[in-house]
């Protein structure tokens, strides 16, 4: 299996504090591998944050939970997280959302993902649609919607982010990152 999920990553209140220091960094309007801006496929805003200072316990734990799961479930060669953690924001007023996509491509980062984990920091009911969905061969996987709860999953595995038609959804993304996939 190329997915697995963490129950309470982070608690309620934890997931409320990366939304708040997300809050403080500068926004912008997220865009594809490679930089480009496509708002059919998506459309969000992104905040980047940086793992020292404020911020150092959120990429501590999400490395302590990306190593636990490659070692009990993926056994990827993993030797490093390259990129800094991405909240992202999908809000109703533009419908936002991210088509079907992959996280490996040809960046000079993007080529090297091994596992992405995506980290629920909404309260589910805070928000309708906005449902982030891997697909497993035809088979659709929806993550779990509770504040906190992370799923990982293989970079090269197809996902998305169905339109939110009411309220706000916050995720975390990282990326851990290794030899390319042979």
């Amino acid at each position: 299996m190329f997915t697995h999920s963490i129950s309470g990553l982070f608690s309620s209140s934890e997931a409320q504090e990366v939304i708040r220091l997300s809050q403080r960094a500068q926004a912008a309007s997220g865009g594809l591998v490679g930089g480009l801006h496509h708002h059919n496929i998506r459309r969000a805003t992104i905040a980047w944050l940086d793992d020292g200072a404020d911020a150092a316990w959120v990429m501590t734990r999400i490395v302590e939970g990306v190593a636990r799961a490659n070692r009990d479930c993926f056994g990827f060669d993993i030797a490093e997280f390259k990129e800094r953690l991405q909240v992202a924001t999908y809000d109703e007023s533009d419908t936002g959302h991210y088509d079907w996509h992959s996280d490996i491509g040809e960046g000079p980062l993007a080529r090297h993902r091994k596992l992405t984990i995506v980290v629920q920091l909404s309260e589910g009911e805070g928000y309708e649609g906005g449902a982030l969905e891997i697909n497993l061969g035809g088979t659709m996987l929806s993550a779990a919607r509770e504040a906190g709860e992370a799923m990982l999953f293989a970079s090269f595995m197809l996902h998305r982010v169905t339109p939110v038609t009411r309220g706000r959804r916050y995720s975390l993304t990282c990326w851990s990152h290794g030899p390319q996939f042979r």
